[in-house]
């Protein structure tokens, strides 16, 4: 990454691997965070503002503006992952400071538009949450597209879902939302989980980390310790997933993923598929297409690939930077 820092705005539900995002992204001299912008989802909405807030001032990010956002999906009740995140949505780790200010006047809507038409340059949204947000957004200020450059969003799979087994959390959570998203008129990436389960930081790494002086940097391995990943997730020195980081990653580094520009559509229909990306990968037409004509599907930049080693160096690199 070169030039200007990236302007950025992620849109997410903090949550575990959005707050290690969000480390990287305050931290990362290329990204220029103008907001962040919650949703429910890993947690509820509110609990989703406090924990934005918290590791924006552990990250030392200053007043980066943030905006609470949809307390439901579209159409669906809203269903958390607290399983996964904890009670608190930050893997309930402890010791957290209460943040010190509060969430912007306005709401996350009316904050996304602003400081999207305000921006000097068009902005890349990084939604790592339900897309419950961005679908508001589009739908009631489509004036805001001109000034996005693309939108880099953590969501769906190819592959395996982990909420079904066909559909990832995030676009399972509001299907309808992740449906308008890709209609949005600018360049999309799609990183799923064929990506981001693969991103893995070693152990010894994690407790480097841990024994950091510095606040942000300690508060990456904690989460990265809450977040433990294959092969041995209970061995002695377990490896942690950086999750949603990696699409922060794909926004630095667009480099270390492998992307195909494929037919994307999301499934709506009420059972066992609701909430399934389904990307076409066939060569040519099939049989539905050829009697039945060819469907309108959106084209997304879909990642099938990444460079495990050169994100976590990324990811390392930039956490653990103090100055």
């Amino acid at each position: 990454m070169s030039g200007l820092p990236v302007p950025v705005i992620i849109d997410c539900d903090t949550g575990v691997d959005d707050a290690l995002a969000l480390l990287l992204a305050v931290r990362h001299p290329g990204l220029d965070l103008r907001a962040v912008t919650c949703v429910a989802g890993n947690t509820d909405v509110d609990g989703v503002v406090r924990n934005t807030l918290t590791v924006l001032e552990v990250a030392g990010a200053g007043d980066v503006p943030v905006g609470r956002g949809a307390e439901r999906p579209l159409i669906e009740r809203a269903r958390s992952a607290r399983h996964v995140h904890g009670e608190d949505g930050m893997g309930d780790i402890g010791g957290l400071p209460v943040p010190r200010r509060a969430a912007a006047d306005v709401d996350a809507i009316a904050l996304l538009r602003r400081e999207i038409l305000a921006s000097p340059r068009p902005v890349t949204l990084i939604p790592t949450a339900p897309l419950t947000n961005i679908a508001l957004l589009l739908r009631t200020h489509p004036e805001v597209v001109r000034n996005i450059e693309r939108i880099v969003f953590m969501g769906g799979a190819v592959a395996t879902g982990n909420a079904t087994p066909v559909a990832e959390f995030n676009v399972w959570h509001d299907p309808e939302a992740a449906a308008v998203l890709l209609t949005a008129g600018v360049p999309i990436t799609m990183y799923g989980l064929d990506v981001f389960q693969r991103v893995v930081v070693p152990g010894a790494d994690i407790r480097r980390l841990r024994a950091s002086t510095d606040p942000g940097t300690r508060l990456a391995g904690e989460l990265l310790a809450h977040r433990p990943s294959a092969p041995d997730p209970d061995g002695d020195d377990p490896s942690g997933g950086l999750g949603d980081a990696g699409a922060v990653c794909a926004v630095i580094d667009p480099e270390g993923i492998g992307t195909r520009l494929l037919p994307v559509e999301v499934s709506l229909a009420p059972g066992p598929t609701r909430g399934q990306t389904i990307v076409d990968r066939r060569a040519r037409p099939g049989e539905a297409e050829i009697h039945e004509g060819g469907r309108q599907q959106a084209m997304v930049h879909v990642a099938l690939d990444v460079d495990v080693e050169r994100y976590v160096k990324l990811y390392l690199e930039t956490v653990e930077r103090t100055d």
